[in-house]
């Protein structure tokens, strides 16, 4: 019985076994609840096991990579601009959704016991800081701006030696690899636990106090993701984009509603790209780079948020100051943490443009808190799916302008 047991899920598609397991944790929410701590300990292994090793995932193949002699700047450069451009338009659309669904909140949460960045300067003086990091403190902290200063140094020192230091180095990618892909198999009961969990911890009677500020977020996020992003992929590629915006939503954009951590998500992404055939010497790094940098999601929280409090307290926006507000959305999410919540606490930041004082902002904060169930989760799954899609959006327009592009290469290979 157990070996049969063995044998469908070994042979049986991932995703299925994923649907699978989000139904049985909603069974067991509404119906067992008894049961849900036992199961809630499934989810917080599997986020656990992601987190755990994606820091050693993101230093050792950024590291493997740099050491070969490959040139990849001509690829990374349209990536990282694409991350920019994207988070930028996704701000305008947040602050379009505001303006044309005027919002306001009841201010009268708790404040979060949390501390924000003081500006826009500090935000950058954090970014700055953490590249300077030390190693291990950097791995242990998961810090991925300085885990990436450090796999790059120690890639590029490691260029000119010998071979069989370059073959230890790959076979230890391979291997970190390979670990990566057996905690990935255990997704199914982590999405059962995380569902559970978060049905019978929150509800959705949370919800329905803000349920037009969710309106306007959810909004916001699947236009981002179903009409903005496609477009972009067209520009670049000048073909349907949406096999491949469909294939990073529901091979990435899952895993990540459900972890509610970019960084959780990368060694979900990584594999992702290997299964879509793309260069891994550029995934190993604009991934990671990706988690840290691309926030659409957090620009469109940030935004929505601070004109909410805005509307509330009766303050005229005009466009300049809009202008204004996506340009420090744009800027914040780059500083944003990768893991759950880290947009929120950047909302202050953005109500500072308004003359909003701290106190009133951490109520702001509180609230995005309480909503954190369900926007967390679409935010971070619109981040880290559009992390794989425009790395591969980069790599498809170099192959596309040599005639090397073909549509089947816009869909992931079957698993392994």
């Amino acid at each position: 019985m157990l070996s049969k047991l063995g044998k469908f899920y070994g042979e049986t598609a991932l995703i299925k076994l994923i649907a699978l397991g989000l139904v049985i944790g909603i069974f067991i929410a509404l119906f067992i609840p008894a049961v849900v701590p036992v199961i809630a300990v499934f989810g917080k292994l599997f986020v656990n096991a992601l987190k755990g090793v994606a820091p050693i995932l993101v230093f050792v193949l950024v590291m493997n990579a740099l050491s070969q002699k490959a040139e990849s700047s001509s690829v990374m450069k349209p990536i990282i601009m694409l991350y920019v451009v994207a988070s930028f338009l996704a701000s305008l659309v947040a602050v379009s959704a505001s303006f044309l669904f005027p919002t306001t909140l009841v201010l009268q949460v708790g404040e979060s016991e949390v501390t924000p960045p003081a500006g826009i300067v500090e935000v950058l003086q954090n970014v700055i800081m953490n590249v300077v990091d030390n190693p291990i403190h950097a791995l242990t902290n998961a810090n991925y701006i300085g885990i990436l200063a450090w796999g790059v140094l120690m890639g590029l020192a490691f260029r000119n030696a010998g071979e069989e230091l370059h073959n230890v180095l790959s076979d230890l990618a391979k291997a970190v690899t390979k670990v990566v892909q057996w905690v990935i198999r255990f997704a199914p009961f982590g999405i059962m636990g995380l569902v559970a969990d978060s049905i019978a911890t929150s509800g959705i009677e949370t919800l329905l106090g803000y349920a037009k500020l969710l309106a306007v977020l959810l909004g916001a996020f699947f236009t981002v993701a179903l009409i903005m992003n496609p477009f972009i992929v067209w520009l670049k590629l000048h073909r349907n984009p949406y096999p491949l915006v469909w294939a990073t939503l529901k091979e990435s954009g899952i895993y990540a509603f459900f972890t509610r951590s970019s960084a959780a998500n990368i060694p979900v992404n990584m594999s992702l790209c290997k299964r879509l055939g793309l260069n891994e010497e550029i995934y190993s790094v604009s991934i990671p780079l990706g988690a840290t940098i691309n926030m659409a999601g957090a620009a469109i929280t940030i935004a929505v948020l601070s004109l909410a409090a805005a509307h509330t307290l009766g303050i005229d926006v005009d466009m300049p100051t809009a202008l204004l507000l996506c340009i420090i959305s744009t800027v914040g999410a780059c500083g944003a943490s990768g893991v759950a919540g880290g947009s929120l606490l950047l909302i202050p930041v953005a109500c500072a443009s308004f003359g909003i004082d701290n106190d009133i902002a951490m109520q702001v904060v509180g609230v995005g808190f309480i909503i954190g169930v369900l926007q967390d989760s679409c935010e971070t799954a619109l981040n880290s799916s559009s992390d794989a899609l425009f790395t591969a959006t980069a790599e498809f327009a170099e192959r596309a302008k040599k005639g090397l592009l073909k549509d089947s290469d816009m869909i992931p290979r079957a698993e392994e």
